[in-house]
C-alpha cells in the first residue's frame, strides 16, 4: 500500500502546480509569522527518538514529540482533502469545491511546514485507511471532514499546556485558529448555524480540549500505521 506522502505526490503532480502556487499565496509561514528554519534549529538539537518498531511509529518526547503529534494529524487531514479534491463527490457545487480546495491547500501547507521544521526528527509518512469513507457522497465526505476538523481543534487545544517552547506555543495557537475556521465552515455546510453549537463549545464559551492519548485513539481508525504516543508529555 502507498503511504500518505506517495499518494499526495501523485495527486499534486496531476494537479499541475496547484500546490506550488497555493504555498506561494497561502504559505503557512504567513500564518505562523516565523520561518521553518528557526524552528528547525531548535529541533536539530533534540534527540531523535521516533524510530519505528513493533510498538509503532514513536512520536518522540517533549516539544518534538508534540510537533510530531501535530504533524501526524496534519498528514491525515492533508491526505483526506487531497482525496476529496482528486475525486469530488457527485454534483458538488462550484462554491463547495472551491472552499474544500482552499482547505486542502491549507492542510498541505501545514503538513509541509511541520515536515521541514522537524527535519530528521520527523516521523515517516503514515499509511491512510479511508475504507469507511464514501468519497462519492457529500454526506459521507462532510461528516468525515467535520470529525477531522473538530478533532484537530480539540487536539491543538489539549496540547497547548504540554508545550514548553514559547515559539512552539505561538505556532500552535496560529494553527488552531485556522483549523477552527475550517471546522466552522464545514459545520455550516452541513447545517447552517451549527458552527459553534453545544457539542463543541461548553457553557463557559470554551472549545473542547482533548489529551493526545484520546486524539490518537480516535484518529487511529483512519491510519493503518500504528502511532505510538507513549513518550509524549502529559
Amino acid at each position: 500500500m502507498k503511504n500518505f506522502q506517495q499518494e499526495e505526490q501523485e495527486v499534486l503532480q496531476k494537479e499541475s502546480g496547484i500546490f506550488t502556487a497555493s504555498l506561494q499565496r497561502r504559505s503557512f509561514l504567513q500564518y505562523a509569522g516565523a520561518g521553518a528554519a528557526g524552528i528547525a534549529l531548535i529541533a536539530a538539537g533534540c534527540k531523535k527518538d521516533n524510530q519505528s518498531s513493533d510498538d509503532g511509529v514513536n512520536l518522540g518526547s517533549g516539544d518534538i514529540g508534540i510537533l510530531n503529534y501535530a504533524y501526524a494529524l496534519e498528514q491525515l487531514e492533508a491526505a483526506f482533502y487531497a482525496a476529496v479534491i482528486q475525486t469530488p463527490y457527485a454534483n458538488i457545487p462550484a462554491n463547495e469545491l472551491a472552499l474544500l480546495t482552499d482547505i486542502r491547500d491549507h492542510e498541505l501547507a501545514h503538513r509541509e511546514f511541520f515536515k521541514k521544521a522537524l527535519g530528521t526528527n520527523a516521523i515517516p509518512g503514515l499509511e491512510v485507511n479511508f475504507s469507511g469513507i464514501n468519497f462519492t457522497q457529500r454526506d459521507s465526505v462532510l461528516a468525515t471532514a467535520k470529525a477531522f476538523e473538530d478533532l484537530g481543534v480539540a487536539a491543538y487545544n489539549g496540547a497547548g499546556r504540554l508545550i514548553k517552547s514559547a515559539d512552539y506555543l505561538v505556532l500552535a495557537g496560529k494553527i488552531v485558529s485556522v483549523e477552527a475556521r475550517h471546522a466552522a465552515l464545514i459545520r455550516d455546510l452541513i447545517s447552517n448555524g451549527t458552527f459553534a453549537d453545544s457539542t463543541v463549545i461548553d457553557a463557559n464559551g470554551l472549545d473542547l480540549a482533548y489529551t493526545p492519548s484520546k486524539v490518537l485513539s480516535m484518529a487511529q481508525a483512519f491510519v493503518k500505521t500504528k502511532i505510538n504516543g507513549s513518550n509524549l508529555p502529559s
